[in-house]
């Protein structure tokens, strides 16, 4: 985990910190039993769910992995995973995502469902705005594998790697030294 948190502007950076109630590194999981996963709902201000199981806590983990593999895919500049997509794709089918035009004549993405299923929803709708306003692509995951913390790249011209520089930014850079001079 970066010393250095790198928030998101707005309501993405919601996303970011569900990505991150998993501390790779630490191994600590926020979200693990229903009553962690819970109590981040509410903290996050998402709707709480009416009763939480086994089976959520595993759609949300599996959600937030499928979220860190797209932003993975944002850092290497990749097409994510085809099973991050079709978890995706599932959660989006249980939420209920569906557009509506409002009086206006604006359209919106909005979640019927309830529950886990609503509030995974929400985050994906947040994930939709974001690709549409072009902040998406600034979401990242760390390169370094033994870590994946999500940040949001500042950087003027969008290529930060690592959710810190002088964490795991020099790690992989001392890494990548001695691998080259190793070999020599």
């Amino acid at each position: 985990m970066s010393t250095q948190r790198k928030q998101a502007p707005g309501e993405l950076e919601l996303v970011r910190a569900f990505v991150n109630t998993l501390d790779v590194e630490q191994g600590a999981d926020r979200i693990a039993t229903p009553v962690g996963l819970e109590a981040w709902l509410r903290e996050a201000g998402l709707a709480s769910p009416v009763s939480l199981d086994a089976a959520g806590v595993i759609r949300a983990g599996d959600v937030r992995e499928a979220v860190r593999d797209l932003l993975l895919a944002n850092n290497e500049g990749s097409v994510p995973p085809v099973a991050a997509v079709a978890t995706l794709d599932a959660a989006a089918g249980r939420a209920g995502l569906h557009l509506s035009v409002a009086a206006d004549g604006r359209v919106t993405l909005a979640s019927e469902a309830s529950g886990v299923d609503g509030a995974l929803g929400k985050l994906l709708v947040i994930a939709y705005r974001a690709m549409e306003t072009g902040t998406w692509s600034r979401l990242k995951a760390c390169r370094n594998d033994t870590c994946l913390w999500a940040f949001y790249d500042h950087s003027r011209n969008h290529s930060g790697h690592w959710c810190s520089m002088s964490v795991c930014g020099n790690r992989m850079k001392v890494q990548a030294y001695r691998a080259r001079h190793a070999s020599g």
